[in-house]
């Protein structure tokens, strides 16, 4: 269901959708990030999602016109997830709301996987 305001001018529809290619791509580029991961359910073998398919491993919710955002994320071996997540969270707060101008409630972030960065 897509957020809807209104001012003098008309009316804004924003589906969760677009906020999540957004927000998924955004996030691949964030230090530390591999890519977003996606979980089979029939093997239960986590796939990690480049740019294309980035919203894949995103869920976006939004209520009384505030942003949740749950990630799904496959983090690069060697690296602090600690760190790759305050990055995660301060980058993705900054870029969404700059995108879509509605304040981010929360972030959970979900990390399925380690791979080495070739």
């Amino acid at each position: 269901m897509a957020e809807e305001t209104k001012d003098l001018k008309g009316e804004v529809k924003i589906n969760p959708d677009v906020i999540a290619q957004y927000a998924g791509m955004a996030a691949t580029e964030c230090f530390g990030i591999v890519g977003m991961g996606a979980i089979s359910l029939k093997d239960g073998i986590v796939k990690v999602l480049k740019n294309e398919k980035a919203s894949k491993g995103v869920n976006v919710a939004i209520k009384d016109g505030k942003i949740s955002i749950d990630f799904h994320i496959v983090v690069a071996y060697g690296v602090s997830i600690h760190a790759v997540i305050d990055n995660l969270i301060e980058n993705i707060t900054y870029q969404v709301e700059k995108f879509t101008g509605m304040p981010i409630e929360k972030i959970n972030v979900y990390v399925e996987g380690v791979r080495v960065i070739d």
